[in-house]
This record gives structure tokens, C-alpha cells and sequence, in this order.
């Protein structure tokens, strides 16, 4: 019998998942305010489940630290760190949702459910300790998602945003699995410490032909995952086409999941092989940074805009990857953070774009928001400027790190890429404000917001502006979660 007290808080979340459903399908099946109602039902108990799961991984999973199935599910602190983020961005992104869906007229009780699917599937992500547990979490993730990207079924865009995404994830899903098979055939196991004890001694000498192809696959898989260029020709499109809080899901939680995935098997079985994996990490490091940059000049569209942002983004979070060692991976877990932070911010803004009770998504829309809600305007800016890096702002102290960790790698290139690229990207971060506050408006955003979406944007901007008063907690916990990776 296995020991289930480690995976807890994934147990419970799945009961919840089931019985939320069985909720929503035995409620009676009316249109209107009834399925308004139920929507609403639904979402809390969503937010709740998630909540009551984060208080279980921070207290019961924080203290039964170990392995259970045998050896296919782990928790250590590393795990913990990224399901902490993980699941506080689904719940945010929940109370973003509901507002939104109910004004578009899709809310529907299946929406938390999906969504609780999903974050299941992040938890066991993050704590995959071999091939077959990581690729069943990554599926499971995964289902749920293409559903969502399309859950707006009467709008051309989102079905289009949902089909691309299923495609082009089912031929990495298969890169992935391909990869797999070839790392099993060459190890003999699939588990992380045994591939890891496998790999030791062909590092010493130049590895098989067949491990590093089957290497370049899986992390090609992963790649699309996190959506680094060359593998990033769905976020544009999905970003723009999937309902807007869909759209903020996807560029925070999953993306956290992934990288913690990502990181976890670079460090994990193929810790031996940095010397070869390393070189393709730079690549679609550099790749990604430059694409993000300048892909993102033309767009006139904020959320596209924000999809090649995110890529930029993880352009920079992989430098930390690419320097290989335990202050790289600290400065990725710092890095991530605060981006889900300042990511969760913007969109919150976003959603409450809205003109004449219709959403609007243009970046010409936000001229002279200013003056017809300077609140949003402010917080927005706190969004652009941290995301360019301005101090003393989140993420300057972000990119510090990263950029930090590279000089001190002795990646020099990598560096030199990033600082050019984060000042070219801050041209579209501050036209965004230049037009807020400098442009007269021809037709004003309405001014209403839903309560919920302006406490989101009000705790994310605080804790933007204010983190370098209080830096040192979130430091700590990235320092503890890449000690216990590296096995400390």
C-alpha cells in the first residue's frame, strides 16, 4: 500500500474536481440566470478548492516529503515551491473568470472544473519523478486546456485558438513521447534516478548518438510547453483568440508548471549531460529573446502583444536554465514569480477593457485611460514598467538575477542579448503608457469594473511596486526549493 500522504493535496483536488462535476450536471439544465447561478456556485467552490489544496501542500504535503507510487511521484521542496505558484495563479485566475464569462454570456459550471483538471495535472507535473508520471500529468494538463482555449464555442477565434492549440500539442505530445522511448531504450528505466545513475558514466565519455537525439526530443516537448521560439507559433494566436481569462490562465500557470517540469528534468536525469543539452537551451534562449522583442513592435493587438511578451520572457527565465547551476536555477524560480505576479496584473487590466459593455482588445483602445480611470492607468503602468525592467519595480530585480547568474556562468552572450533585447521591448511597454496618458481617447473605456477583477489588480500592483521592501521571503523560498533540487 502506498504511502498517500505526500499526494494528498492532488487526491483531494481530484475528488473535488469529480464532485463539482457531478454538481453541475445534476443541477437542472435551464438557460439564464439559473445557469448564471450555478456558474457562480461552481467558481466559488472552485476558488475554495483550490485554497483548501494550497493550505494541504503547505502543511501536510511540506511535512511528508518523500517518494510514493513507487518512485514515480515525489515531493521535495522544489515541488513545493512551484505548486504554492501554481495553484494561487488558478485561483486568481478563477476570480478573474467569472465577471468576464458572465458578461459574454459563456459561463457554464464546466469552466472551474476544467480548470481544477488542469491544475491537477500541474501538480503532478511538478512532482514527476519518471517518464510515465510526467507524461500522464503533462496529458492531463493538456486535455483540459484545448477545451478551454475553445470554450467561447459561438466565436470563430476561440475554435480556431482551441484547434491550433490541440494540433500542434498532440505533434509535440508525440515529439515528447518519441524522445521518451529513446532515453528508455538507452537507459533501460524510465524513472529520473535511474536514467541519472545511467547517463553518469556516458558523460565522462561522448554519449550515444541515440541519447542525444532522444534529448533534443524531449526537450523540443517541453520547449512547446513553455512556448519558446522555435516552438511558439500557437501563443500568438491562442492568446488572441481564447476568452480572455483563458488567456491569462495559459500565461501563467501552465507556463509555471512547465518550467518547473522543464527544469526538474534538465537538473534531475539529465543532470550529467549539461555540456550537451546546454548549447540547445542557449539557442532557444537567444531565439526566444529576440523574437519576443521584436515580433511584439507591430502588434495592435494587446493580447498578441502580451503573447510575444511572454515569449521574451521565457527567453530570459531559460538563461538561468542554460547556466547550469544551483544560482541559475535560483534566479528562474525568482524570475517566474515574479512575472506570474506582474503577468496576472496585466490581464487583470486587460479584461476590464470594455467599451460600451462589449470587450475591446486593441492597443489604440487604451488611449487617454488616464482620464477615464486613472486607477487602471496606474496600475497598468506598474505592469509596463516592471516588466521592462524599470527599478525599483519587481522585475528589475527579476532580471537582475537572471542577468546576474549568466555573468557569473560565464554566458556573456547571453547577457549582452538580454539586456539588448529588454531595451528594445521596452518600446512597446512604454507606448502602451504613452498612449494611457499623453493620447486624447475619441471613445472612453467604460468606466465600471467588477470587484473582484480590481482587488486582483490592486494586491498584484502592490506587490510589484513593494517588493523591494520586502524581497527577502520570496529569496528564502527560492534559495530552499534549488537546495533541495540539487539535493541539499
Amino acid at each position: 500500500m502506498p504511502n498517500l500522504i505526500p499526494a494528498m493535496p492532488e487526491i483531494f483536488l481530484a475528488l473535488a474536481a469529480m464532485g463539482l462535476l457531478l454538481l453541475g450536471a445534476f443541477q437542472p439544465n435551464t438557460e439564464g440566470a439559473m445557469a448564471i447561478r450555478n456558474s457562480r456556485l461552481s467558481q466559488r467552490l472552485g476558488v475554495v478548492t483550490l485554497l483548501l489544496t494550497l493550505l494541504l501542500v503547505a502543511t501536510i504535503a511540506a511535512k511528508a516529503k518523500g517518494e510514493t507510487f513507487s518512485g514515480l511521484f515525489v515531493v521535495d521542496g522544489f515541488a513545493l515551491f512551484f505548486k504554492i505558484g501554481i495553484l494561487a495563479a488558478a485561483a486568481l485566475s478563477l476570480v478573474l473568470a467569472q465577471d468576464y464569462l458572465e458578461k459574454e454570456r459563456i459561463a457554464r459550471f464546466e469552466f472551474p472544473v476544467l480548470i481544477l483538471l488542469s491544475t491537477l495535472g500541474m501538480l503532478m507535473m511538478v512532482s514527476a519523478n519518471d517518464l510515465m508520471s510526467l507524461y500522464v500529468g503533462l496529458e492531463l494538463q493538456s486535455l483540459a486546456l484545448y477545451v478551454v482555449a475553445s470554450f467561447h464555442r459561438t466565436d470563430v477565434r476561440s475554435t480556431e485558438a482551441g484547434l491550433k492549440y490541440f494540433v500542434l500539442g498532440a505533434l509535440a505530445s508525440g515529439m515528447l513521447l518519441y524522445g521518451s522511448s529513446l532515453v528508455y531504450g538507452f537507459a533501460g528505466t524510465t524513472g529520473f534516478g535511474g536514467i541519472a545513475a545511467a547517463f553518469s558514466t556516458a558523460a565522462e565519455t561522448m554519449p550515444p548518438t541515440g541519447i542525444l537525439v532522444g534529448l533534443v526530443f524531449v526537450v523540443a516537448g517541453l520547449a512547446f510547453k513553455i512556448s519558446a521560439v522555435p516552438f511558439h507559433m500557437w501563443t500568438p494566436d491562442v492568446y488572441e483568440g481564447a476568452p480572455t481569462p483563458v488567456t491569462a490562465f495559459f500565461s501563467v500557470a501552465p507556463k509555471l508548471a512547465a518550467f518547473g517540469l522543464l527544469v526538474r528534468v534538465m537538473f534531475g536525469p539529465f543532470g550529467s549531460l549539461v555540456a550537451q543539452w546546454q548549447q540547445i537551451i542557449v539557442f532557444i534562449s537567444l531565439a526566444s529573446m529576440i523574437l519576443g522583442a521584436f515580433a511584439a513592435i507591430g502588434q495592435t493587438n494587446i493580447k498578441r502583444l502580451m503573447a510575444y511578451s511572454s515569449i521574451g520572457h521565457v527567453g530570459y527565465a531559460l538563461i538561468g536554465v542554460a547556466v547550469g547551476t544551483k544560482d541559475g536555477v535560483i534566479g528562474v524560480l525568482i524570475y517566474l514569480s515574479i512575472y506570474i505576479v506582474m503577468s496576472i496584473g496585466t490581464f487583470a487590466c486587460i479584461i476590464s477593457m470594455r467599451r460600451q459593455g462589449q470587450a475591446v482588445s486593441g492597443i489604440a483602445d487604451l488611449a487617454g485611460l488616464s482620464k477615464t480611470n486613472p486607477v487602471i492607468a496606474l496600475a497598468l503602468a506598474i505592469f509596463m514598467f516592471s516588466m521592462a525592467g524599470i527599478p525599483p519595480l519587481a522585475g528589475f530585480f527579476g532580471k537582475l538575477y537572471i542577468f546576474r547568474s549568466a555573468v557569473e556562468g560565464g554566458l556573456f552572450l547571453l547577457a549582452i542579448v538580454g539586456v539588448v533585447s529588454s531595451a528594445v521591448a521596452a518600446f512597446y511597454y512604454l507606448r502602451i503608457i504613452k498612449l494611457m496618458y499623453f493620447d486624447q481617447a475619441e471613445e472612453p473605456l467604460d468606466r465600471a469594473m467588477a470587484r473582484e477583477v480590481g482587488w486582483v489588480t490592486a494586491i498584484t500592483a502592490l506587490a510589484i511596486a513593494l517588493f523591494f521592501i520586502f524581497p527577502q521571503p520570496l529569496l528564502s523560498s527560492a534559495g530552499r526549493a534549488a537546495t533541495s533540487l540539487f539535493g541539499g
